[in-house]
């Protein structure tokens, strides 16, 4: 189908070299270690973005089997299966030598008739996303893009001039995004670090003088999170209802897209059950969750719940379907400081935060007057 009528289009499979996915090396998840060759999978790729959050890596034995999948510098990374189908980035070089799992498809052209960039800037488009994740949810009842799909796409390939000056437009854009995201790893790093100096460590303000009675501070409260957080379910949503609105959609891996209405008032807290098991989101606007997560009220959500439960060792306890009983996570300990100590954090971690939510809504404006520029760019109604 081609989307855009005044270039040529040609069909991806006929000019690129690899198109394909990889698998998950036998023993999953217990053959991860921390240095290495990186296995990227769908929770790293975003539309647009790269994230190094929960980047796993393999040891050379396993990399070697998973040699077919080698990922290469500028290469389109396409997710195909799952609530994330049809995020899409490129590769950083930082991240290499990679291999991508079962979820992650290497989308690589030729570069002397489609530049990946532009290829990437296409498959990102609102226009293209919303046509990706249609033929996604069309063979079937899980989300998922074949490869044949992929190589049946017809794409745009103007001349390589004209790729080049739309890139370079839109690459503007994503320097200014990419800065701004690179401030808020920062300072989300150094809440973290905040956290876990108080709370891990135990070097909270005064603790010189304060006793530890049965394994924690004297003060502090032992319990577990059923007894004082209630993980709600999430909805289910249909993926043609997450491209368009204003509010998050959010699944296992962080948002996949947004809703013209929300399920949740924010702030609230979202973990994951199915797919990225445990994974941990704050949203500090209203939110619509599916029903792969867990959500937490914001009566209950703050700060200090939120890196607890980035800090807990969830597995996967749901017999045959990897996911997160909820009954497991309610068993989980939860040590809660004193009032004082408590309140202490929250004054202490909330300029980060805020801080962090003024830069990911700058953000947000970028992206979305990159995402106004681009469709108009890519159907020639701007010339560059």
């Amino acid at each position: 189908m081609k989307l855009l009528k005044q270039w040529q289009h040609v069909q991806l499979g006929s000019i690129c070299s690899k198109i394909g996915s990889g698998a998950t090396p036998r023993g999953g998840d217990s053959v991860y270690v921390e240095e290495g060759t990186a296995i990227i999978r769908s929770q790293n790729v975003y539309n647009g973005l790269f994230t190094d959050n929960g980047l796993a890596h393999i040891m050379e034995e396993h990399a070697e089997q998973l040699k077919g999948v080698t990922v290469e510098s500028r290469d389109v990374l396409l997710n195909i299966t799952g609530d994330s189908v049809a995020r899409c980035c490129q590769v950083p070089d930082w991240v290499l030598p990679a291999r991508v799992n079962q979820h992650v498809a290497i989308v690589r052209p030729d570069s002397n008739q489609l530049l990946p960039e532009f290829l990437f800037y296409y498959f990102t488009s609102p226009l293209m996303q919303k046509y990706l994740l249609s033929r996604a949810g069309s063979g079937g009842t899980r989300n998922a893009l074949t490869k044949e799909m992929i190589e049946a796409l017809e794409v745009p390939c103007p001349s390589l001039a004209i790729q080049q000056s739309i890139v370079d437009l839109l690459k503007n854009y994503d320097s200014l995004l990419e800065n701004n995201r690179r401030r808020i790893q920062l300072l989300e790093h150094s809440a973290r670090l905040l956290y876990r100096e108080w709370f891990i460590y135990l070097r909270f303000p005064g603790h010189e003088h304060v006793r530890i009675i049965d394994g924690v501070p004297e003060g502090w409260e032992k319990s577990t999170v059923g007894e004082k957080v209630v993980l709600n379910y999430g909805k289910a949503l249909n993926a043609d209802d997450r491209i368009e609105g204003s509010y998050p959609v959010y699944g296992s891996s962080g948002v996949i897209g947004t809703h013209e209405k929300s399920l949740v008032k924010g702030p609230g807290i979202i973990v994951g059950r199915k797919g990225n098991v445990g994974s941990v989101f704050w949203s500090n606007k209203d939110f619509y969750p599916i029903d792969t997560v867990y959500f937490i009220d914001s009566k209950t959500s703050n700060y200090y719940l939120y890196f607890t439960l980035q800090n807990m060792q969830f597995i996967n306890s749901d017999g045959a379907v990897p996911g997160l009983n909820r009954n497991f996570a309610y068993s989980r300990p939860y040590i809660i400081p004193e009032h004082k100590l408590l309140s202490l954090f929250e004054e202490t971690v909330l300029p980060i935060q805020m801080q962090i939510h003024k830069l990911a809504a700058y953000n947000e404006k970028l992206s979305e007057a990159r995402d106004i520029l681009l469709p108009r760019l890519m159907n020639g109604e701007i010339t560059v």
